[in-house]
């Protein structure tokens, strides 16, 4: 071999050899394996939201206040109810004239609107658990003689259309009777006494106590007759048989009474505890 091919031959081999060492140094570890992508946590359903009929002109239960806002007893009630059981709701001034259909077909998906359970409504819709006791009471003039019920049977009354006042005072004048004046609210109605236009008001006795109290220039007075008026209970109205959501609101229901809640928004509302739960009252209409 010639001195030009042996240098030749060194530099070539010189060259590959630098060549494996650069191949070695520049040769990577195997890639880690990629672990899988965890699947993303299913989002909790969202909350349903039921909307509810009221009849926003029966203080202290359910009415508008100087903004427009239904505010009341009633509505403290649900708000609180709802957040036990798991939902939300929406209040819909609805008048009392149309409040039942408005139930019936599926424009409100509950009511409560100072509703007493009674059979007859029993027939065409669904009751929660009794939140209220209620009685019929009479609101007079201070000077009036009206000592019972019995004495309003050839008075001017004045009533709440559809109501159970309007009951009590239709069969005791019977249904053709002249002297009963119906209107679309019992604040109406007592505006009514205040004019002169009737002698009497029935009406439930939360109300009168309530607008008596704060119209103290009325000069009305209030006559119970137990003997009378049977008691009644109010009741959270919704589709027949809507089970999934009765059962949810007697859910929040039970929860607001064992917990202090609705003890507090009793008091809140009526100044006083509330009474001991009566056994629900017979169903009858009255």
């Amino acid at each position: 071999m010639s001195s030009m091919s042996t240098r030749h031959f060194l530099k070539l081999a010189s060259t590959l050899a630098v060549g494996l060492v650069l191949a070695a140094c520049s040769k990577q570890e195997p890639a880690a394996p990629v672990e899988a992508a965890s699947a993303p946590a299913s989002e909790p359903a969202p909350v349903k939201v039921y909307t509810v009929g009221t009849d926003a002109a029966y203080a202290p239960f359910e009415y508008q206040n100087e903004k427009g806002e239904i505010v009341g007893f009633s509505v403290d009630l649900l708000n609180a109810v709802a957040e036990k059981g798991g939902f939300q709701v929406k209040f819909i001034n609805t008048p009392w004239e149309g409040i039942f259909n408005a139930l019936t077909q599926g424009d409100r998906d509950l009511l409560i609107s100072s509703i007493t359970i009674t059979d007859e409504r029993k027939q065409t819709m669904d009751f929660s658990d009794p939140y209220f006791d209620a009685i019929q009471l009479i609101a007079v003039k201070a000077d009036s003689k009206v000592a019972k019920f019995e004495d309003l049977k050839k008075l001017k009354v004045g009533v709440q259309t559809g109501t159970t006042g309007d009951e009590v005072v239709t069969k005791l004048q019977g249904k053709t009777s002249t002297l009963i004046k119906r209107f679309e609210s019992t604040p109406l109605a007592l505006k009514e006494l205040e004019a002169g236009g009737v002698d009497a008001v029935v009406a439930d006795n939360g109300v009168v106590i309530h607008y008596v109290a704060n119209n103290p220039d009325a000069k009305f007075k209030t006559v119970a007759d137990t003997k009378s008026f049977a008691p009644e209970q109010y009741g959270i109205a919704v589709k027949k048989g809507n089970a999934e959501l009765l059962a949810l609101i007697n859910k929040g229901l039970a929860a607001v009474k064992a917990d202090g809640t609705y003890a507090a928004i009793y008091k809140k509302t009526f100044g006083t505890e509330p009474p001991a739960a009566a056994a629900p009252a017979s169903a009858a209409s009255n």
